[in-house]
């Protein structure tokens, strides 16, 4: 979830922003002020694979931070839609956090399932600049049908971030899916114009992706764009405007 996790090819797993509620919980844990967002996405320019989403978090200080999450893909034929909450600590230089969700899954003339999704990750710095985060998603395999044993995905993830120096970040994951190969993901975020714009670009071995965005913060207000592209498929395009309730560092440009 997020323009700015798109463009750097969802190596999102040690970003602490609104968007962690989906990329990884325990990044809730490290804002410091009420903040709200929206996110659409659309793939291969298909009205079918589009996605919508809002989450929100609310942090108390003292006894962490607490966030909801709303989505929805696909259209009258097939559709997922999930409602999370999750809470988040930050001990030191480390940040747990553990979200439930429930999901729907329905198709067209064969009704609809629900299942509850539990999902724990944990950030921390390991030393000045370099971050570390892991996530793991459907911890409980949750079940959608006995039928051929149907579950939703379990995937885990864990990655690298480093900011050489204030304007640079640099960020990288593995992500493995126990239905899938283990894919590779990787980008570059560059902060211009005075820190309020914010240029990216990465890639995903799995999809074969590459992609490109930018993100503009306006005091609390910041919005963010994220094109990609693949050989085969086409492209997607990503949009996300969040609103945070206070004034800010003008480095933390995070739509």
């Amino acid at each position: 979830m997020g323009a700015r996790a798109a463009a750097l090819g969802n190596a999102s797993v040690t970003l602490p922003d609104v968007w962690a509620m989906h990329n990884n919980a325990a990044g809730i844990a490290s804002l410091t002020q009420p903040e709200a967002g929206v996110y659409i996405e659309n793939r291969f320019g298909i009205q079918a694979f589009t996605t919508v989403a809002l989450q929100a978090v609310y942090p108390t200080g003292k006894y962490g931070s607490y966030g909801i999450s709303l989505s929805r893909f696909g259209d009258a034929l097939y559709s997922q839609q999930s409602v999370g909450l999750g809470a988040a600590h930050k001990l030191g230089q480390f940040s747990l956090g553990a979200k439930a969700e429930v999901w729907q899954v329905a198709i067209a003339g064969y009704g609809s399932r629900k299942a509850v999704a539990l999902s724990v990750g944990g950030q921390g710095e390991i030393i000045p600049k370099l971050h570390f985060g892991a996530y793991a998603f459907n911890i409980n395999q949750a079940r959608l049908a006995a039928f051929e044993d149907e579950r939703l995905a379990t995937v885990m993830k864990a990655g690298l971030s480093y900011r050489p120096y204030q304007r640079l970040l640099l960020a990288m994951e593995t992500e493995k899916s126990i239905d899938h190969d283990a894919t590779f993901k990787a980008g570059v975020e560059y902060l211009v114009l005075q820190e309020k714009l914010a240029l990216r670009t990465g890639f995903s071995t799995f999809t074969g992706s590459a992609t490109f965005g930018l993100g503009f913060q306006a005091r609390q207000l910041q919005v963010g764009y994220a094109f990609g592209a693949t050989t085969r498929l086409g492209s997607s395009h990503h949009l996300s405007v969040s609103y945070r309730y206070a004034a800010r560092s003008p480095l933390a440009v995070r739509p």
